[in-house]
């Protein structure tokens, strides 16, 4: 790190330590971010930053790209797999879905909280709620009046709302926590998930802190 930098980055320390750091950040990739060669460790990276600025959860979603449904199913097997290990230094508190799954793999309950969802995505989610809400109103043990937005959260199995969302490398969010991320802060950058750095990481927790949040008033 060249000096100038580094005093840069001191500063961006400084300017956010005494101020409000999100409780919860999701971070959008795409599958190749991960497959190439310094993916998972700029996933273990960011769960160390993280942890360093006391954020307690942290979402990572990775967007498959629709191709035969047996690649798939095979990335989203390798991802599944071979991810969670590389975070077990930081925490073990790590719970994965993938779009093949019923519900969320939960390694452990203890620390720093990391979600990973590979290729489930809100729509998904959201559809399949829908379904699971209509089967209880034919079962009877649901009546439509009562269908409210805690009914609804109640069958999102992502239960958490962001803080903030951080989308490297595009402009173009995915349809990923479609309900949850309504009131959340979104932060764009142009730059290459495998290009980003610490510095890019406290850029980002420094706009989170300058913004007026207004959830949705």
């Amino acid at each position: 790190m060249g000096l100038i930098s580094g005093m840069y980055e001191w500063k961006l320390k400084n300017d956010i330590k005494n101020h409000e750091i999100p409780e919860h950040i999701v971070l959008v990739l795409s599958e190749s971010d991960l497959l190439a060669d310094e993916g998972y460790g700029k996933i273990r990276s960011l769960v160390c930053w993280c942890r360093e600025y006391g954020v307690n959860i942290v979402t990572i979603y990775i967007n498959i790209i629709e191709v035969e449904p047996e690649l798939s199913e095979n990335i989203c097997k390798k991802l599944s797999s071979e991810l969670p290990p590389e975070l077990y230094e930081i925490t073990r508190n790590i719970n994965v879905i993938t779009r093949q799954d019923r519900e969320i793999k939960v390694h452990d309950t203890k620390g720093m909280r990391v979600d990973i969802s590979i290729g489930y995505s809100g729509k998904y989610e959201l559809t399949k709620a829908v379904k699971e809400i209509m089967k209880r109103v034919e079962d009877n043990t649901l009546e439509p009046d009562d269908i409210n937005e805690e009914v609804i959260e109640s069958h999102l199995l992502f239960k958490f709302e962001p803080d903030l969302v951080i989308r490297a490398g595009g402009r173009r969010l995915t349809d990923f926590l479609i309900w949850q991320a309504v009131y959340s802060e979104l932060y764009f950058t142009d730059m290459n998930w495998l290009d980003f750095r610490k510095i890019d990481f406290l850029r980002a927790i420094r706009d989170f802190q300058r913004r007026q949040r207004r959830f949705g008033k």
